[in-house]
């Protein structure tokens, strides 16, 4: 993942460290944080291109800040071998916050380590915890990647020449179907003529039938693809294959595909990551819910690639400080690809309802159920 298109990992080193931490907005207490030890937990490889990836990168700005150490275990299951995991990062490491990434961690593996271990806060990237069942030390954080791959859809509404575009979604679900409907949204203000081709995969990770979606995508005429799989690797790499542009997901796929990428959803797990080192630092209180877009930092646009136009360039970067303004882009009457009418009314950036959405909307060309 990038920084306004530096990589953190590079830049956060040696000496060059103070410069950096006032560009990146890095809190200075945790500049200064002292005997902190958080721990980070995989579910996949930190190099996978996706969803762990991001989050790999973002805990690097730990690694940098003195008095705190970072522990890390990857691809642990979503078995009782995260609970093997938290209890071997308290007892031996003493860790003080872990950060379960990985869906299928907080249900029953996160809720309980929190109940055995008081003393230490656990956080999770969903909206899972509730006040009125979860304990007081568990809590959820998340960045709002609709708002990224609204940016990507105005992107590639501007860089497609058939008017075709595919989108290949893991689950049916409403954390995916939010981002699906944002792209195509994106897509459709700048280019009313184009459609959004949907496949579903079925799965968080299926890199061969994956591969098969995208393939499928450009034999129907789309010219660019775009995703929400864990890891867009093998979509991106495809792509790149058949002559197509793509957009990223996740984390920073720029580099697979030289010639056709275009632009990408990043989350920026970092800024959660450094501010929550800060709080514990200061032994301040951590927050049991943290949720943000563009406004918080949260997420970012991958800098653009080959396959972005000058136009589509200028309109997202246009978009981006729309949504940093709370612009809302779901923009009254929400309506279904169906004909259904979801909301007379505009949806704004953080509209509750977004968390259960259940539909698709104009533009998009396939089903859900």
């Amino acid at each position: 993942m990038s920084m306004n298109g530096i990589s953190r990992r590079t830049l956060m080193k040696g000496a060059a460290f103070g410069a950096v931490a006032a560009a990146t907005g890095l809190p200075l207490a945790a500049r200064a944080a002292e005997g902190l030890t958080i721990g980070l937990i995989y579910v996949g490889s930190r190099d996978d291109f996706g969803w762990n990836q991001a989050h790999a990168v973002g805990a690097q700005a730990l690694k940098t800040i003195p008095g705190v150490t970072l522990v890390e275990e990857e691809n642990v299951p979503e078995t009782a071998a995260v609970s093997k995991t938290i209890d071997s990062m308290i007892e031996l490491d003493n860790a003080k916050l872990i950060f379960g990434t990985s869906f299928g961690y907080f249900d029953p593996f996160m809720i309980e380590a929190a109940k055995q271990h008081p003393d230490v806060q656990f956080r999770h990237p969903t909206s899972l915890w509730s006040a009125d069942k979860h304990p007081a030390n568990l809590g959820g954080y998340y960045g709002y990647l609709d708002q990224a791959h609204y940016v990507n859809g105005i992107a590639a509404g501007l860089s497609t020449q058939t008017n075709k575009i595919g989108f290949i979604a893991a689950k049916p679900i409403a954390v995916v179907l939010r981002n699906l409907n944002a792209f195509a949204t994106g897509v459709r203000k700048v280019n009313p003529k184009a459609e959004v081709r949907l496949i579903v995969t079925g799965e968080w990770s299926l890199p061969v039938r994956e591969a098969e979606a995208a393939n499928a995508l450009a034999d129907a005429g789309c010219d660019v693809i775009a995703c929400n799989v864990d890891s867009p690797k093998v979509i991106i790499e495809t792509a790149e294959k058949r002559g197509i542009k793509s957009c990223g997901h996740n984390a920073n796929q720029a580099n697979l595909a030289p010639n056709g990428f275009i632009t990408g959803a990043e989350l920026n797990w970092g800024t959660v990551y450094t501010a929550y080192a800060d709080l514990l630092t200061k032994g301040e209180k951590l927050p049991n819910e943290n949720y943000g877009g563009y406004d918080k930092g949260m997420v970012q646009s991958t800098p653009f690639g080959a396959g972005a136009s000058d136009q589509a360039k200028v309109a997202a970067l246009a978009a981006i400080e729309d949504l940093k303004a709370g612009k809302p882009y779901l923009i009254g009457p929400v309506k279904t690809n169906d004909g259904r009418v979801i909301s007379e009314t505009t949806v704004s950036l953080y509209d509750p309802s977004i968390w259960s959405t259940d539909y698709l909307v104009e533009g998009i060309v396939g089903s859900i159920t």
